[in-house]
């Protein structure tokens, strides 16, 4: 009963059913004027027709497109007005406005190394189409002198943040989607208080509805009292509208512009299997030492500068004090902000499966994607790359899950190899293809991750955790169900369920 009230007096609760309450009396005023005049309301009926007309012209995902024609259908009177209001926004307007600016301050700070490039096209012209796709569209470098370690769970890249958080001499960064108070962000916290004690600058960034359930109400306020500055990323407040969607999904934590951390896990005990309710929760994350560490302090000074009251000077942070690590490959670091129509994060995957030769595997815990990327995927089964899918066996969303499972039957017949992990769930979000390159950080394979959060990522070339990506894709096949047409098939009611939850998938 406790657990009850705690949830419906929940901030998130009660916001949501004010949002509805609002959404609710909009409603009522609005079919009680149209039942007043004919001609009112064949106007929104005119309305909604030419909303669709628009929106079939626009250069949004078809899929995307669709789904919103056939809310507008369904409700041919308020679906123009509702698409208007939600659907037909650049999102976050007020947001890029902030972004912007700061993108353009700390370019200054970046140094492109242009003799890569060169060695690229000359060595392998594939690559060096992504490295150039990504360091013009993301805006960040690819680097030498960089060391990348792969940790194939939760637990065994904590120990290591936890050894590198008590060597920090001059700042900790951090910026999470999830913080939860327990063992894993209690034992980060003393850390980061004992530090901040010493003068070492600690600042906390955190997505408001990332963790609305699993913190306490102004839970910033209990930081700054501990001496750690901290911002509270795009707060849920009662407005009907797609900032919602917009969260801060990346995972960064930068000490000293020495070393940075990335990859599936954030602050919560789940994810080191302190806490299991979801069978093993099977994650990944990634050290990063050497000149690419600064790509990463500049990525969070982005958004610090952007959404804090206080600003920090980017010349404080120069590329030049970063110390070398001298190791073979290249690291390219980068970031997808959802505040444009570029989609960094999807068309690093689909340039990934375009160049495979040979194999390209992927972890993903959702698996919810456009025609696009289905049609990348089949096509290069069908030309004799081994496409390889792992997804969860033990759902964290049971209808999220079942939008994934809506996917296996087109991809497996297209000869797409799916398979699910028996011991529990999926959280880590990579790729790695034909023993040279590899991505690994934030992006799911879903619309999310792929048109709404703010995410990040490492793009590998020929560095020694490609191998060890693979190795930990191997090993966990082995802890796998292949995935079947006959496991596919379900019967009529539950695949018209999944029909319906594909159809909406876009907008969900």
């Amino acid at each position: 009963m406790r657990k009850i009230f705690k949830f419906i007096s929940h901030r998130m609760v009660i916001v949501s059913l004010l949002i509805l309450l609002q959404i609710g009396w909009l409603l009522l005023l609005f079919f009680k004027l149209t039942s007043y005049s004919q001609y009112i309301s064949i106007g929104f009926q005119i309305l909604s027709v030419l909303v669709v007309i628009a929106i079939m012209n626009r250069s949004d995902n078809p899929a995307v497109k669709l789904a919103w024609v056939i809310v507008i259908l369904m409700v041919p009177v308020f679906g123009g007005m509702l698409y208007l209001y939600i659907g037909g926004k650049k999102p976050l307007v007020a947001m890029r406005n902030k972004l912007e600016p700061e993108i353009e301050k700390s370019a200054k700070q970046l140094v492109f190394d242009e003799t890569i490039h060169e060695e690229l096209e000359q060595k392998d012209g594939d690559v060096a189409g992504q490295v150039y796709y990504l360091e013009h569209c993301s805006g960040f470098p690819a680097c030498r002198d960089s060391q990348v370690n792969y940790y194939p769970s939760g637990e065994a890249c904590f120990t290591v943040m936890l050894e590198e958080l008590k060597k920090a001499k001059e700042y900790i960064f951090l910026e999470y989607f999830i913080v939860e108070e327990g063992i894993m962000w209690n034992s980060v916290l003393k850390i980061l208080e004992e530090k901040a004690s010493e003068g070492v600058d600690v600042r906390v960034m955190y997505d408001d509805v990332g963790c609305a359930f699993v913190l306490p109400v102004r839970y910033e306020q209990v930081l700054r009292k501990k001496g750690i500055k901290c911002v509270v990323f795009n707060r849920y407040i009662p407005i009907f509208s797609t900032v919602f969607n917009n969260r801060d999904h990346r995972k960064i934590l930068v000490i000293d512009d020495n070393v940075a951390f990335t990859g599936g896990i954030n602050f919560a005990d789940e994810y080191i299997n302190e806490k299991q309710r979801f069978g093993y929760w099977k994650d990944n994350g990634v050290r990063l030492e050497g000149k690419a560490v600064h790509s990463m302090t500049m990525m969070f000074l982005q958004m610090w500068n952007s959404f804090s009251e206080e600003k920090l000077d980017y010349n404080q942070f120069s590329y030049d004090e970063v110390k070398k690590v001298p190791s073979k490959g290249l690291v390219l670091p980068y970031t997808d902000f959802p505040l444009d129509d570029e989609l960094v994060g999807e068309s690093v995957y689909l340039n990934m499966i375009n160049m495979a030769r040979e194999y390209i595997y992927f972890f993903t815990p959702y698996l919810i994607i456009d025609n696009e990327m289905a049609t990348a995927l089949i096509l290069a089964a069908k030309r004799g790359v081994d496409v390889r899918i792992i997804t969860p066996g033990i759902p964290d969303k049971k209808l999220v899950f079942m939008a994934t499972q809506s996917y296996y039957q087109q991809l497996v017949e297209g000869g797409v190899l799916i398979f699910q992990y028996r011991p529990g769930f999926i959280h880590s979000k990579c790729a790695v293809c034909d023993d040279k390159i590899a991505t690994v950080g934030t992006i799911n394979l879903d619309y999310r991750s792929f048109y709404h959060h703010f995410e990040n990522g490492l793009f590998l070339y020929q560095m020694d955790a490609v191998k060890e990506i693979k190795k930990d894709m191997e090993e966990t096949l082995e802890d796998c169900t292949n995935i079947t047409l006959a496991l596919c098939k379900k019967n009529m009611f539950f695949q018209l369920l999944q029909g319906i939850l594909r159809i909406f998938a876009p907008l969900l």
